[in-house]
């Protein structure tokens, strides 16, 4: 209501960081602030269709990725901050200082456990696995030299150094999308206390995933 004089300023909008994109897909999917109060973002490897650009494993761009800057705290001209504990923060060989975690393909929806603080992330797997991964600084999860638990390119043989697996993976067999979910802290469905929901947006299924202990997955 711009004739409300306590309305906000129209323009007083700023552009905190523009990533360019190569291809029409993969845009990731999430935008939160965490527990510590740091803004997250998730973006996905830039497009088209097994990572022809080698984004996720590239740390020059933040492409495949999932990045932790501070808003409050702007600097080097730029609208934000870089959190010290940042895996690449401070770093000389031109890596990406925003990036918290990468090797991501496209990562729809990340959510933290609000008990644990756990980041719980889905990423859309290429032809024929879907994936959940837990979140950690500095960590690589391994897009475009595999899938899921599976080698993507080669086939075969990856070399699977320094990458984390994710905790759970599902095949095309029973859906084609995964979509990321929440930790249940609820208290009026105790059956499913403590699981992490999250569903296909092909097949429409939803799932409860247990994950301590030995991991269980269950239909919903």
């Amino acid at each position: 209501d711009l004739s409300n004089p306590n309305a906000a300023d129209p323009n007083s909008e700023q552009v905190i960081l523009e990533v360019e994109q190569p291809y029409s897909n993969h845009n990731g999917g999430q935008i939160t602030f965490g527990p510590d109060g740091y803004l997250y973002i998730a973006f996905g490897d830039g497009g088209a269709g097994g990572d022809p650009q080698g984004n996720g494993q590239n740390l020059s761009t933040i492409l495949g990725s999932i990045i932790r800057i501070d808003v409050d705290n702007p600097e080097d001209e730029m609208n934000y901050g870089i959190p010290d504990d940042n895996p690449f923060a401070g770093n000389t060989e031109g890596y990406k200082k925003e990036i918290y975690a990468y090797g991501l393909r496209n990562p729809w929806r990340f959510s933290f456990d609000p008990e644990t603080e756990l980041l719980w992330a889905a990423d859309v797997g290429q032809n024929e696995y879907e994936e959940i991964n837990i979140i950690e600084n500095g960590t690589n999860y391994g897009w475009n030299i595999m899938e899921g638990l599976h080698c993507y390119q080669p086939s075969s043989n990856c070399d699977t150094a320094g990458l984390t697996m994710p905790v759970w993976e599902y095949d095309h067999s029973v859906g084609r999308s995964v979509t990321g979910g929440f930790v249940y802290r609820g208290h009026s469905a105790q059956e499913i206390y403590g699981e992490y929901i999250y569903a296909d947006f092909v097949s429409g299924r939803i799932w409860a995933f247990a994950f301590l202990g030995n991991p269980t997955n269950r239909l919903l």
